[in-house]
């Protein structure tokens, strides 16, 4: 006999919502307003990251377009630092796969994991730069401001990590990231980045900006020596615009796929509520979730499971999709070992979501609280199980689509999508 198994409905969430209408309008405007210099016949590197970004291409060719409309001749640095498998292939390969190459963007990409040692910062490490950028005039970093998925502060992901992390390389990151152990995230990312904008001809930073729908709110340009000022602030603007999860506890939360286009930890720890600890909320964590079963990785992230660790059981094929190096040299360049482990692994989500529900302890089926999205990107609709019915009714910041209804499955044993994949 099947094992009976909670029924779910539908609902929509609503969200802040500001958003450009024009993105390369906005970029040219941002940096108009922060590049004054002469620029005619300079070089200037412009850094791209692996992250994401919602129109990354379209953004990063309206830099391109303003450098040379300023007489600059600009070329483009994957900023990732590991990333791509930790190699110059790989790095570009990655910036080809978001549409971002020598063709599109009308200038040269020019990847290298080469770097330079350009300072020593005032705690005694090595800083470390990317080579490629260094032989520019100037450098343009650009980036999306949001939280980190593990560390927490006034500056958490944004231009200077871009200038820590991105620009460091795999050499920098690995250095970076084991220092930050002795020290803290704070201090290390202002140390290095103090050091780079002095040393390394930053031109200016443009900061993206997005909502909780994975629009572009808003793109700010901003001068060098006022990155480290900004930073805190823009930060506060994004967490004022960040989706979330409808409810703060839960048995159960399905994750349909994680990959590195969604977060850096695979599926956003700020969403999870798993940012300090890999399996439990702890205090000032939130939501509460008790087991995390993930479904796939999204076909973006070409095998790179990092996060997979923050789940307890998974569907067989992740293990299957998963390229362990990759996983491994991330996990072990950002130190975060346990990112990379694998969680109790299922033939079908039948199997996974009957075993999710004994794990929820001694509770009939119609009490187990799950809830279902797509990956920690989108919320805006969530599949809720019936236990959450007449909560998410009382609420005036939530829509009903549909009532509950028993799950449906193939003949494998696997869910029928109830979400769009793409």
């Amino acid at each position: 006999m099947t094992e009976p198994l909670p029924r779910f409905f539908r609902m929509r969430q609503s969200f802040p919502r500001p958003r450009i209408e024009h993105v390369p309008a906005a970029v040219m405007s941002a940096l108009a307003g922060c590049i004054e210099r002469e620029l005619s016949g300079q070089t200037v590197a412009i850094t791209v990251g692996s992250r994401g970004i919602a129109g990354i291409a379209e953004i990063t060719r309206a830099c391109v377009d303003f450098l040379k409309q300023r007489g600059a001749r600009p070329f483009l640095v994957p900023a990732m630092g590991s990333h791509g498998g930790a190699t110059d292939e790989g790095q570009a390969d990655v910036l080809a796969r978001l549409g971002i190459t020598q063709a599109t963007m009308g200038c040269p990409v020019r990847s290298s994991m080469e770097v330079d040692q350009v300072a020593t910062a005032a705690e005694g490490f090595p800083v470390y730069f990317d080579r490629m950028a260094l032989s520019a005039d100037h450098v343009l970093v650009v980036n999306r401001i949001k939280p980190h998925t593990r560390f927490a502060g006034d500056i958490e992901s944004g231009l200077m990590k871009m200038m820590l992390i991105g620009l460091g390389k795999r050499q920098g990151a690995e250095v970076y990231h084991r220092v930050i152990f002795n020290y803290s995230f704070d201090q290390i990312v202002r140390s290095v980045a103090r050091e780079v904008i002095e040393g390394c001809r930053i031109l200016a930073g443009l900061a993206i900006l997005e909502n909780a729908y994975e629009e572009t709110a808003e793109v700010v340009g901003v001068a060098p020596n006022e990155i480290e000022a900004r930073e805190p602030e823009l930060l506060e603007r994004v967490k004022s615009w960040m989706p979330r999860l409808p409810f703060d506890q839960s048995d159960l939360l399905i994750v349909d796929q994680i990959g590195k286009n969604i977060s850096g930890a695979g599926m956003d720890t700020n969403v999870i509520g798993r940012k300090r600890n890999d399996h439990a909320a702890i205090e000032g964590d939130s939501p509460n979730i008790h087991h995390i079963y993930v479904r796939r990785l999204t076909e973006a992230t070409h095998g790179n499971a990092s996060g997979i660790g923050l789940a307890e059981l998974c569907h067989r094929r992740v293990v299957e999709a998963m390229d362990r190096r990759a996983t491994h040299v991330n996990c072990i360049t950002a130190g975060h070992v346990t990112a990379a482990m694998l969680p109790i692994d299922f033939v079908n989500d039948r199997q996974a979501l009957v075993t999710a529900c004994q794990l929820a302890g001694y509770v009939s089926h119609e009490q187990v609280t799950a809830m279902w999205i797509r990956d920690t990107l989108s919320l805006s609709e969530v599949e809720c199980s019936e236990a959450f019915f007449e909560m998410a009714s009382s609420r005036s910041d939530i829509e009903i689509l549909n009532q509950p209804s028993q799950l449906q499955f193939d003949e494998h044993g696997d869910l029928i999508e109830r979400f769009e994949m793409h």
